[in-house]
């Protein structure tokens, strides 16, 4: 069975159209570091599954239906499967088909998904397009869902998934630990892939190659490190974009507000 997604720590496989598994990938034993992937892929597992039960259910988190290990069938987490599959991917795919109103309810929803972990006690810590799912809730509207918990902190429960956001979301002049903080800048990078449909200091479109990835990494990592930020003039809610870039915000909480602003202003010029 061909995956339908696959990362460093896991694979995601079809159970039915509504739910999928998610897997531990399987380290060769002749590896070196064996030992060590194999820890930390069971520590992600564990934190994941704890986090997802202690969300709940929540319309902007992945619903978790619980740990399959019957034998004969999928081992893993069983989580509802997203329609249209991530963020990162439907930006690639449709940008230009994605109306002004759909790109404001995402920015709205992504920040609404962050407000909440956080007021659970958890930091995501991974936050990207690809760790946001879109889902058609009714039949004319497109959702988000955030997912991947597995390098997650939440302090209460003493979990941590030892992960850091990937240059681009990251703030390189920030400790190199995760904190409320952490997805407070990612956000801004978050809701900028949203509105321009790239990531910033990207244009449209997949890296083509590794050496691309590596290169837009070294590049995104030395601008935000000279806090030399793209530009947002005239772009939607560009100013909280820069706000949460240069630590504006001390919580999720404060940016929805201030979007809720920026939105209805918009419809005022508009209508």
């Amino acid at each position: 069975m061909a995956p339908e997604w696959s990362g460093s720590t896991s694979i995601i496989l079809e159970v039915d159209r509504h739910t999928v598994v998610k897997q531990p990938i399987k380290v060769w034993e002749g590896s070196s570091s064996y030992e060590k992937l194999t820890n930390k892929i069971q520590n992600c597992f564990t934190v994941e599954q704890l986090i997802l039960k202690r969300l709940g259910n929540h319309p902007r988190i992945v619903k978790y239906h619980g740990w399959q290990d019957e034998p004969q069938r999928l081992r893993g987490l069983i989580l509802s499967r997203a329609s249209h599959g991530n963020l990162q991917q439907y930006l690639e795919l449709n940008y230009e088909a994605i109306d002004m109103c759909t790109k404001q309810q995402w920015c709205r929803q992504a920040v609404e998904a962050v407000a909440y972990i956080h007021s659970q006690g958890v930091w995501h810590s991974d936050l990207r397009p690809d760790n946001y799912l879109v889902h058609a809730t009714t039949p004319t509207s497109l959702d988000l869902w955030l997912c991947d918990f597995g390098g997650s902190v939440c302090k209460e429960l003493r979990l941590d998934g030892k992960q850091l956001p990937d240059p681009g979301f990251f703030d390189p002049n920030a400790e190199w630990v995760a904190s409320v903080a952490t997805d407070i800048f990612s956000l801004g990078s978050i809701l900028y892939s949203i509105v321009t449909g790239h990531w910033p200091y990207r244009r449209l479109g997949p890296f083509v190659s590794n050496e691309e990835m590596l290169s837009y990494d070294e590049w995104a990592e030395g601008q935000f490190r000279r806090r030399i930020y793209p530009d947002v003039n005239g772009v939607y809610a560009g100013s909280i974009i820069l706000g949460c870039w240069t630590r504006k915000y001390a919580n999720a909480e404060d940016i929805l507000q201030t979007l809720d602003v920026a939105s209805n202003s918009w419809r005022s010029h508009v209508l």
